[in-house]
């Protein structure tokens, strides 16, 4: 990472005097194989490497500051040379901000996380095929219900970053992931249900091919009978998966940019109860176990954990250097970018609910009679994280006598996450990383509409 830090402080050397200027460089590699009916259908592997350069100048007549960006998906001398002068060009252009900056040091210490597995190298072209391709004849055979295996995939990647500026800011930091997911068709008569499981890791040797061809057997085949639940008011039992979109929605809610915008239902709303008082929301990114953990934000400041929402009480938000500027506070370590190619954005990395004390069958238990939803359509659509409002199709399985019982589909459940939030009764204690900006685990919800039949 060395190499790639030289690359980042030879650019904002070459700054100008009264000129602020910001170096990303990011370089990586990536496999995907994807499995089928027992040969590989798919093998694609790819490097890159590239640099996205912000330059920062006062606007005329103190107006603020202009903020040029540029990016080129190469590190060759002559090409960084015309990324820095694109980036001068825009700024001459770019409409004046006061609120426009690059990070300062804060002085928080970046955590001491290794994300980077030794074991990822090591792992064989010809053995990632085989992970593909094992995990498709797992699910398979796994039991004669399972007519297809739609896909078996296996991805990887390495990422290495580097950023540097003319504030002081200088970061260096890497990754290894590793993924395994598979999609499975059950089928009784003209009927077809499909489900999916997955595994990741740092590397391709602490997968476990096995649990998550389990668990795309077990959630097709439940399935299987599904007819139609009566409309209702009821108890709702969210699986982990399901939360894990759902807190995605709610921590897009919870950005700076998105309240400073006017673009969140929490605006104006830090020291209030917004949730029932077993619910605690903490963004925590130097947490190893998160899929997207992170010892630096995407402006090079030291990532640290944020209580967003403490014993049901809305404790504060995310924010990058920009939305805090503009919200009078101060940078929370969550800025947020996709790369060289895009400029950094107050967001969450790993948003995780504190873990209540009952499992998911102790939860179950303790509901009694409701409706458990395995899966969920339409969240982007159904889903307003400006208004709160709350509509989604579901498939899952009716909970009766505190065990779970006959499967339904074609369901409409709505409520409001104002509501969802306040009429949380139960926060399960299996807590799982999940891919995505968040955890997830088993979420009981009260009093929720579901239309069926």
């Amino acid at each position: 990472m060395t190499e790639l830090l030289d690359v980042a402080q030879g650019v904002v050397d070459r700054a100008r005097p009264g000129e602020g200027v910001e170096a990303y460089v990011a370089r990586g590699t990536e496999t995907e194989v994807r499995a089928y009916d027992g040969r590989v259908e798919q093998l694609a592997a790819a490097s890159s490497a590239g640099i996205g350069i912000r330059v920062v100048v006062p606007a005329p007549g103190g107006a603020g500051n202009q903020v040029g960006f540029a990016w080129a998906g190469s590190l060759e001398r002559d090409v960084i040379d015309q990324v820095l002068a694109d980036a001068r060009d825009n700024a001459a252009y770019a409409t004046p901000d006061p609120d426009v900056a690059l990070a300062e040091p804060d002085g928080a210490a970046p955590a001491e996380i290794d994300l980077w597995d030794p074991d990822f190298s090591r792992l064989s072209t010809d053995q990632k095929i085989q992970l593909a391709l094992d995990l498709e004849r797992a699910v398979r055979h796994a039991d004669p219900r399972i007519r297809q295996v739609d896909a078996a995939d296996y991805a990887d990647g390495h990422r290495e970053v580097a950023l540097a500026s003319t504030t002081g800011i200088r970061a260096a930091t890497r990754r290894t992931s590793a993924f395994l997911s598979v999609s499975a068709i059950a089928g009784h008569s003209a009927e077809s249900q499909t489900g999916s499981g997955f595994s990741v890791g740092r590397a391709g040797s602490s997968l476990d091919p096995s649990e998550a061809a389990r668990s795309a057997v077990e959630r097709a085949v439940r399935m299987l009978g599904a007819g139609r639940a009566r409309t209702q008011r009821t108890v709702v039992v969210f699986d982990p998966r399901v939360v894990s979109t759902l807190l995605g929605v709610v921590s897009a809610a919870l950005s700076g940019e998105a309240v400073v915008k006017g673009r969140s239902f929490f605006a104006g709303r830090v020291g209030e109860q917004v949730a029932a008082a077993g619910v605690t929301l903490v963004e925590d990114p130097t947490d190893p176990r998160a899929f997207r953990a992170a010892a630096y934000d995407g402006e090079g400041l030291a990532c640290r954990p944020t209580r967003l929402v403490d014993a049901g009480v809305l404790s504060g938000f995310v924010y990058d250097t920009v939305s805090a500027r503009r919200a009078g506070t101060t940078s929370t370590g969550s800025g947020v970018r996709g790369g060289y190619s895009s400029t950094p954005a107050a967001g969450c990395r790993a948003v995780a609910l504190a873990p209540g004390p009952l499992d998911q069958e102790a939860i179950l238990r303790s509901v009694g009679e409701g409706l458990y939803v395995q899966s969920v359509t339409g969240v982007h659509s159904g889903v307003n994280p400006v208004s709160g409002d709350f509509s989604v199709g579901a498939v899952g399985l009716l909970v009766r006598t505190g065990a779970l019982a006959e499967p339904v589909r074609e369901l409409t459940v709505a409520s409001t996450l104002q509501r969802m939030l306040q009429s949380v009764v139960h926060v399960g204690a299996d807590l799982a990383w999940l891919p995505g900006t968040a955890a997830g685990q088993t979420l009981a919800i009260a009093d929720m509409q579901v239309s069926g039949a």
